[in-house]
């Protein structure tokens, strides 16, 4: 990721000389004809571009861009269709994701019977006695007790069965796969009350498993090894790169990080990857809270090419609401005493948050429930009371149930708040697990824009429970926008219809303050003289197409660094 150049002075300069019939160095290529919205607000729409050496060295109208052009310059003209910053998706898992691509996915919308008869499918095509594995059910389906072995064992009585429900935190495994993991009544929790295997009443293993259980079960299995990784991350980036996807936050790598580097290496050495990362360390718990820092600055100098850097410092405050850990204000309903729970101490978040912030590192904090917010806040606040000149920005993720009294503080303490929009059409499941006053405070969008904070977007595949299909960010930006199921306006709409968003919400939060949150905002994030020549085409106009078919606009290419790395051919 190079420094950004003073190309307005270059331009400044070309231009004289191209008046003056004078010799310069022409762009590689000019796009003319286009819709341009820059998100650029001291000059937001355009119609053509000039790039030379990978940046745009010219924004402006047609004849401008034909000024600058010489014999050797390439010329593309868009034919009035939008052109876009490339887009930037804030919270995902790429390469743990890749071993996923061409696993068992399973819908998350459907019921324990249609994945009963999808595992069946699946282990029919997949003949053998190995494991089967995948992902995708929602744990809320279930209800509270969730899903249990039987349900499995009906289909696959012998074969090993595990599968992760579609935030990967918790997994379903049937008798064979409980079995052959020695998990049994005696089997000590990892993390009481956190991590754990559930039980009956007679303190048997039901198979559902909790956290870092159903994480330690993938591990003893073996599922993900370096070549799955590589194939399937190139899969993943290649899938990005269709939606228009030109940059990421890789939010940690699920317990892969013996293999990253090597997988990192070995996707810029074969071209594949096509889209810059900017990715994190995250601490696997409360026993690895002291040397946080110091392991997210080894990784910053360690862990950088080409288009990938991992300089962020990335921390769980908790669970999550299917299954019942996201730490909460109030009890769970039905659950007298539960909470959830918080990851780490609020000491130890303090200090983790206090040493990056000394250190320069940007933080970024998954934080589902109201509880575990206000725990990242109260961190943001101490520690930029005791360093107030650091340039460490932080972000709280996910944001599922927010206080009433936390809302201005994001605003204050210039925290980010970034979200995945699918998660906020109707949450039928999730509904019976809160009280009426937590529902009422899901995904508040509205209230933290309205407040200034700077709203940001991801798909936080494979965990977004929508597949391959929640990466494309047209998908996402339409749900922000109506909160209901894409596609459909009889949709019932998640409370409350006073957060929806408007596009240019959705689309400030994956280009230009997306690009803040990665601090790349210099480099990428807007159509502007100087930035990388990052870019994405359309075939309809977002602004003028009807909102319940935003998902279905299609692109039409996809640029990075003025290179062409997804055409669609729809621009033949």
């Amino acid at each position: 990721m190079t420094s950004r150049l003073p190309f307005k002075c270059i331009l400044a300069a070309s231009l004289v000389l191209a008046s003056a019939g004078l010799a310069f160095a022409a762009p590689d290529f000019i796009v003319t004809g286009a819709n341009i919205h820059t998100m650029n607000a001291q000059a937001p729409r355009a119609a053509a571009i000039a790039v030379e050496g990978g940046r745009i060295t010219y924004v402006g109208d047609d004849a401008g861009a034909l000024a600058l052009a010489a014999q050797s310059t390439v010329r593309h003209d868009l034919d009035g269709k939008l052109l876009l910053p490339g887009f930037i998706d804030t919270h995902i898992h790429p390469i743990s994701g890749g071993a996923y691509a061409r696993m068992l996915s399973l819908d998350t919308a459907g019921t324990i019977e249609d994945w009963q008869a999808a595992i069946a499918r699946y282990a029919a095509d997949n003949p053998g006695n190995g494991l089967i594995f995948g992902y995708g059910f929602l744990a809320t389906t279930f209800g509270p007790e969730g899903p249990h072995r039987a349900m499995l064992d009906a289909i696959l009585p012998k074969r090993p069965v595990l599968i992760m429900d579609e935030g990967f935190h918790g997994a379903w495994a049937n008798t064979a796969a409980l079995r052959a993991l020695g998990i049994d009544r005696d089997t000590p929790d990892p993390a009481p009350g956190f991590s754990y295997y559930k039980r009956d009443s007679d303190g048997e293993a039901t198979g559902y498993l909790l956290e870092d259980a159903a994480g330690l079960a993938m591990d003893a299995f073996d599922v993900i090894n370096p070549q799955v990784l590589l194939e399937g991350s190139a899969e993943v980036i290649d899938v990005l790169n269709s939606y228009g996807v030109t940059a990421l936050f890789d939010a940690h790598e699920m317990d892969i990080e013996k293999h990253l580097p090597a997988v990192l290496r070995q996707l810029e050495s074969d071209g594949d990857m096509t889209l810059r990362i900017v990715g994190s360390y995250k601490p696997a718990g409360p026993s690895q809270a002291a040397g946080a820092v110091a392991t997210s600055r080894q990784w910053a100098e360690m862990l950088k090419g080409e288009n990938y850097h991992y300089r962020v410092l990335k921390i769980m405050l908790d669970g999550t609401v299917e299954g019942r850990t996201a730490a909460m204000f109030e009890d769970y309903q039905g659950e007298p005493g539960n909470r959830g729970d918080l990851v780490f101490s609020d000491e130890q978040v303090r200090q983790m948050v206090a040493g990056a912030t000394r250190d320069g590192i940007d933080v970024h904090m998954h934080a589902i429930g109201d509880r575990a917010v206000r725990q990242g806040l109260d961190a943001v606040e101490a520690a930029r009371r005791a360093t107030p000149d650091s340039p460490s920005r932080y972000t709280i993720c996910h944001i599922e149930v927010i206080a009433d009294s936390d809302l201005q503080r994001f605003a204050d303490l210039g925290v980010i708040a970034q979200s995945t929009p699918f998660w906020a059409s109707y949450d039928y499941a999730g509904e019976p697990f809160v009280s009426e006053d937590q529902f009422q405070r899901y995904w508040r969008y509205r209230s933290l824009r309205d407040r200034g904070v700077k709203l940001t977007w991801g798909s936080d595949y494979p965990a977004s429970g929508a597949g391959l299909a929640g990466m494309s960010p047209l998908l996402q930006m339409e749900v922000g926008i109506t909160r209901q199921d894409a596609g459909d306006p009889n949709a019932p709409v998640q409370p409350r219809a006073s957060e929806r968003l408007a596009l240019d919400d959705m689309l400030r939060g994956y280009t230009i303050d997306a690009a803040y949150q990665l601090h790349m905002e210099d480099e990428i994030g807007s159509i502007e003289v100087g930035k990388l020549a990052d870019f994405v085409v359309l075939d309809r106009d977002l602004f003028t197409v009807p909102v319940y078919e935003l998902h279905e606009v299609e692109v039409v290419s996809t640029w990075l660094g003025g290179r062409k790395v997804y055409d669609s051919g729809l621009s033949r």
